[in-house]
């Protein structure tokens, strides 16, 4: 489904509740939602009911909320388009993965079914963006891929990192000076019991200690 007909507030509150959904099969808090759009919880509980109005959600008081299939195909729609200009940002215009966020956040409300087409096209058809998050297709269907929390590795098991889950600039950029990019092979050297951090070894190269916190947004995928 097409974001045409909703509102810029609409349309965010929507792609705001898929991406608390994904790595979560409850329904998701109305406090949550609004701590990630930054209003009170009494107007994010106003514009629920009128999601709901329009079938985006299934909403109910003091129980949360979830996204309906209209919701959810109209809220991969946005995220498509977000991602595929992250993507244009970064390969075309050489903006770096830490600056490319708040631009594709603006772009993604002003960008037309045929444009994100044609705009996937030109790329070449990319499945992930720089992050290494997943990029819907034009039906809304996402590629699955068994993915694991870094710090729920055991040591010595040797991973390959592909998705970053925080885009926060600041995370990014100390990401990219430590070289932990989408593509670097991971291994856990060990476990610190103190605070839940964890010393890694990249590449088979390079050392870096890792709070829980660092670790908690780092995707990874097990090498055969």
């Amino acid at each position: 489904m097409s974001q045409k007909g909703l509102s810029l507030t609409e349309q965010n509150y929507i792609k705001v509740i898929y991406e608390l959904s994904v790595n979560n099969n409850s329904n998701i808090l109305t406090s949550d939602i609004a701590n990630a759009v930054n209003i009170r919880s009494a107007s994010a509980t106003d514009m629920l009911g009128k999601l709901a109005d329009k079938k985006l959600v299934e909403y109910e008081k003091y129980y949360g909320v979830r996204l309906t299939e209209k919701g959810k195909s109209a809220a991969l729609n946005i995220v498509r388009k977000h991602r595929l200009w992250e993507v244009f940002l970064t390969e075309k215009l050489g903006f770096g993965w830490d600056e490319v966020h708040e631009m594709a956040e603006e772009l993604e409300h002003a960008t037309s079914d045929e444009l994100s087409d044609r705009l996937e096209r030109f790329l070449g058809n990319p499945k992930t963006d720089p992050h290494g998050e997943p990029i819907p297709n034009k039906k809304g269907e996402l590629e699955k891929a068994k993915l694991f929390s870094l710090n729920t590795i055991r040591p010595n098991v040797e991973v390959e990192l592909k998705r970053i889950s925080d885009e926060t600039p600041s995370y990014l950029q100390y990401l990219q000076k430590n070289n932990l990019i989408p593509g670097v092979n991971l291994c856990i050297q060990q476990y610190n019991d103190f605070d839940d951090s964890i010393d890694i070894i990249i590449n088979n190269k390079h050392s870096l200690h890792l709070s829980k916190e660092a670790s908690s947004h780092l995707w990874v995928a097990k090498i055969k």
